[in-house]
């Protein structure tokens, strides 16, 4: 039998920092796409100037909601679970320290140069190649200090968690290497090293992995460990976790392709892409109900805490997403739903359903021990929290769904004579204040036998009323 290692052998000060900043991070990114939100309804709050725009703020709200508030969330958890399942602390706290200070300036370098317009302009790789060094540098040396705790373990046997969190740090260095591999002409300006339909798929493999890597994987690693803790229930198949782990990193790096339907990219990539993609829901689905069925004889447990009831909501929100994305990769369906605010809603299904959620729940089983204190400040407030966060999700989502699959529908109406029903105009999901709606502008198909709706969109000009 094991003997007990104290608290204090353990590094709980990076562990705090993440923390902590995990939550201001959640605070200002969430906070500034609730601002981006309400641009697309009073344009005003452009302020008239290029660096508040929509475009200049959209890839900065992404960066700070996935890599500064995910991406701290999951140092903090990982480092945490590491140490306490491996019984040994972090093999190096300068090291350590310095993932924490480097990671927080590579954020910093993008709320400065997101705003001013210095962007690669590929999806979740925006950042320009002095700070993709910099966030390069700070990553390997996480996975030093991971591995090499992993290594000086005490226990014999690696915790299931460790996995995940292993190969979200190994996978996710590999596309973030590949996708920045670039040719520098100015200290702000790069052109990707790969050209054409070559440079979409590199680009939608990182970009889909981003989300199959970071924001799954690596949140998996904190299921795992926190949802078992707060129920004081063992995991309810380690089996099932191992088989989980094994399918889900071996099929999730195949699915990117599904994001380039209807392109130049050759149809049997695309077609590879929906088929991993629809397979995928499989481990999806057992790693969820692998984490649901650890709450077996412990489901009362729900009724008085709040922290567990943030963990299992987390996973029926994973659950839907994990349903809703390999539908959505389904080429007939892909036509209608593509370019439309059903995407929007799908994904932040997952990002405040599944992402945010077991990571606010992780960080409320964290932080009394990470601070010595018996619980959390107000347990009424966490609840407050949890209904406010749910409720929100399911209108937010919700309201993407209707609006998506209308918007899709009016893309695909067509009158007898083969224009289109319904202008660009009139199929938005909001107009600037002031702007009445005139009749519909005459929308003339170019291509009359347009085989989907988003060959329709770009084979048409729409003549606007005069």
């Amino acid at each position: 039998m094991s003997t007990a290692i104290s608290p204090t052998a353990y590094n709980y000060k990076v562990v705090r920092q993440f923390a902590i900043m995990t939550v201001v991070w959640g605070i200002l990114g969430m906070g500034l796409g609730v601002f981006i939100a309400s641009q697309l309804v009073w344009p005003e709050l452009n302020f008239g100037l290029p660096w508040t725009s929509f475009g200049r703020l959209r890839p900065l709200h992404t960066n700070l909601v996935i890599f500064a508030f995910g991406g701290c969330a999951l140092f903090a958890t990982s480092y945490y679970v590491v140490q306490r399942t491996c019984q040994t602390r972090l093999i190096s706290d300068s090291l350590a320290a310095f993932t924490f200070w480097g990671w927080q300036a590579v954020i910093v370098g993008a709320i400065i140069t997101l705003p001013l317009g210095y962007t690669t302009t590929k999806e979740y790789a925006e950042l320009e190649w002095p700070l993709a060094i910099l966030l390069a540098i700070v990553w390997v040396t996480y996975g030093l200090v991971f591995f090499g705790t992993i290594t000086k373990r005490k226990t014999k046997h690696i915790y299931v968690g460790n996995w995940f969190y292993g190969a979200f740090i190994v996978v996710t260095a590999m596309l973030h290497i590949v996708n920045h591999a670039s040719l520098p002409v100015s200290f702000f300006k790069s052109y990707s090293a790969y050209a054409g339909a070559t440079d979409a798929m590199i680009q939608w493999w990182y970009g889909h992995n981003a989300v199959g890597f970071f924001l799954t994987t690596g949140f998996l690693g904190m299921m795992y460990y926190f949802v078992p803790k707060q129920a004081e229930r063992p995991i309810y198949s380690y089996r099932l976790s191992i088989v989980h782990f094994w399918a889900l990193i071996t099929l999730y790096i195949w699915a990117g392709p599904h994001h380039l339907h209807y392109t130049a990219l050759p149809d049997w990539a695309q077609s590879l892409g929906m088929a991993m993609s629809i397979i995928l829901l499989a481990p999806s689905w057992g790693g969820m109900i692998n984490g649901m069925m650890t709450l077996s004889g412990a489901w009362h447990k729900l009724r008085t805490d709040p922290i567990l009831r943030f963990l299992v909501v987390s996973l029926a929100f994973y659950g839907m997403s994990t349903f809703e994305g390999p539908m959505m990769a389904i080429k007939t369906v892909n036509s209608l739903s593509h370019y439309t605010d059903w995407t929007i809603g799908h994904v932040h299904a997952g990002a405040l359903g599944w992402v945010a959620m077991i990571s606010i729940g992780a960080i409320y089983h964290m932080i009394p021990k990470l601070f010595g204190r018996a619980q959390m400040h107000s347990v009424g407030l966490i609840n407050a929290h949890f209904w406010l966060a749910t409720i929100g999700t399911v209108l937010y989502i919700a309201s993407m769904w209707v609006n998506g699959i209308t918007q899709g529908l009016m893309w695909r109406a067509i009158n007898d004579d083969g224009t289109l029903t319904y202008s660009v105009r009139r199929s938005a999901a909001s107009q600037p204040p002031g702007l009445h709606r005139s009749r519909p502008g005459r929308c003339v198909l170019r291509q009359r036998h347009a085989v989907n709706g988003l060959q329709r969109m770009a084979y048409r000009t729409c003549l606007e009323p005069g």
